[in-house]
């Protein structure tokens, strides 16, 4: 429904910041595929990241058209009416063209921001990637440039007719919970697990 778009760029970045995983679109030879892939949002790029031998990354790097979509589910909405059940939801959608990051200072700060964005602290506990790592990577620039965002929130909406049926209507709120880090079983002896690890950061 064109009322719950926003072209906000606020609007589109608490959503990309708050998700973790985005399923990039793509068509080459006739053949469109979807794939599932995380990201990091840096000012107004996303960057991806895989092994040079990546398909989907060899293809984007070619300045190939690509649909980058994002999806926060929040309820499920339950109306009276099977015909207005519905779901609360946030997401974006970015139509872009993809660049293959060759500047090492850039790189590896698309990588850190990645790790950061899946695990905010992480980057300053792990070690960072080496020379062979940073060479067997390829990094990937999505400018957000056009985009749009949607947004359903609130209770059911049901015909006036049926607003006085027996029937529950409401929502059922969804989240996504981490449990606590389970331990490497091969773990060291008198390593302790970080705060992130035991108490993930809540994503609302």
């Amino acid at each position: 429904m064109k009322e719950r778009a926003s072209y906000e760029r606020e609007v589109a970045y608490a959503i990309l910041d708050e998700a973790l995983l985005c399923h990039i679109g793509f068509s080459v030879d006739g053949s469109t595929t979807v794939l599932p892939t995380t990201y990091a949002r840096v000012d107004d790029s996303l960057y991806v990241h895989g092994a040079l031998a990546n398909h989907m990354l060899g293809v984007l790097a070619n300045d190939t058209p690509a649909c980058v979509s994002v999806t926060l589910l929040d309820a499920l909405v339950l109306a009276r009416a099977s015909f207005h059940h519905s779901m609360n939801y946030r997401s974006v959608v970015i139509f872009t063209k993809g660049t293959k990051v060759e500047d090492p200072t850039e790189k590896l700060a698309a990588l850190n921001a990645i790790v950061e964005h899946v695990v905010p602290g992480r980057t300053s506990d792990a070690r960072p990637p080496s020379e062979a790592e940073l060479r067997a990577s390829l990094v990937i620039r999505l400018p957000i440039e056009e985009f749009s965002a949607k947004v359903r929130v609130g209770p059911p909406i049901d015909d006036a007719e049926d607003l006085n049926l027996p029937i529950w209507a409401g929502i059922v709120p969804l989240q996504m919970i981490a449990g606590v880090g389970i331990t490497d079983p091969i773990l060291i002896p008198g390593v302790c697990a970080p705060s992130y690890a035991t108490h993930y950061p809540p994503r609302a």
